[in-house]
């Protein structure tokens, strides 16, 4: 039996890159998305792919999700967004920062908690948080963006309290960061502060988290990685 795998935000960019190369690694692959027509749209566009439609921001939205689905073996946490009046420490003004937090925080906590029946059961259950460089303590950036970089943040520690609270299962738990992309999330505008690898495209980005998707029972957990490998907090 095929495994199957569910990932948010999937009907564009990075998502739908990821979607894409799961599917041709012969997984079955959930496109999770708010919008009901885009995500449709892009569920048809992958070979075998359905659509589910998920608003990580609504509880309501992520049971309806959990309902539809029968089994679950990987997680994406890849929806995600960055408000355009995101700030410094001294300047972004809270709504955007709670905002910020509710979709790449506590929306991730709240889908990953609802679908962790469902991966328990798998017998080699996988999730990826999709996380960002911006949102290490220890490597130097530039980027003034206290809501997106404070909720990449929090996002990581999930990654670290849940790999230790789901230690004795077969689930593994990582955050990946994809590099800087060009996408609708950046508004396809290079950021001040910030040089993104030579080409890189959305399907270079997917690489790092699909192959956290595909890990072996012998591979890490509780980790951050990008394209090279294992980063710092």
């Amino acid at each position: 039996m095929k495994r199957i795998a569910l990932v948010t935000g999937a009907n564009k960019g990075i998502g739908f890159a990821i979607a894409q190369q799961l599917a041709d690694s012969g997984l079955d692959v959930i496109v999770g998305a708010r919008d009901e027509a885009h995500g449709r749209a892009a569920a048809a566009r992958i070979s075998g792919a359905r659509f589910v439609r998920i608003d990580v921001t609504s509880a309501e939205s992520i049971r309806a999700a959990v309902s539809a689905l029968d089994a679950l073996d990987v997680l994406v946490n890849n929806a995600g967004i960055a408000d355009p009046h995101d700030g410094s420490a001294t300047t972004a003004p809270l709504d955007v920062v709670r905002r910020t937090f509710d979709v790449n925080f506590f929306g991730a906590v709240e889908v990953t908690q609802a679908m962790l029946p469902l991966l328990k059961r798998s017998s080699a259950g996988r999730i990826v948080n999709m996380s960002s460089s911006l949102g290490s303590l220890s490597l130097e950036r530039k980027l003034q963006a206290l809501a997106y970089r404070s909720s990449k943040a929090a996002l990581n520690m999930f990654t670290v309290t849940l790999a230790q609270a789901l230690a004795d299962t077969r689930i593994k738990v990582n955050s990946a960061a994809p590099g800087y992309t060009l996408t609708d999330l950046n508004r396809h505008l290079l950021q001040p502060g910030w040089t993104p690898p030579p080409g890189q495209t959305v399907e270079e980005a997917a690489r790092v988290p699909v192959r956290l998707a595909l890990l072996a029972d012998d591979g890490p957990t509780g980790g951050f990685f990008d394209r090279d490998g294992a980063i710092t907090w």
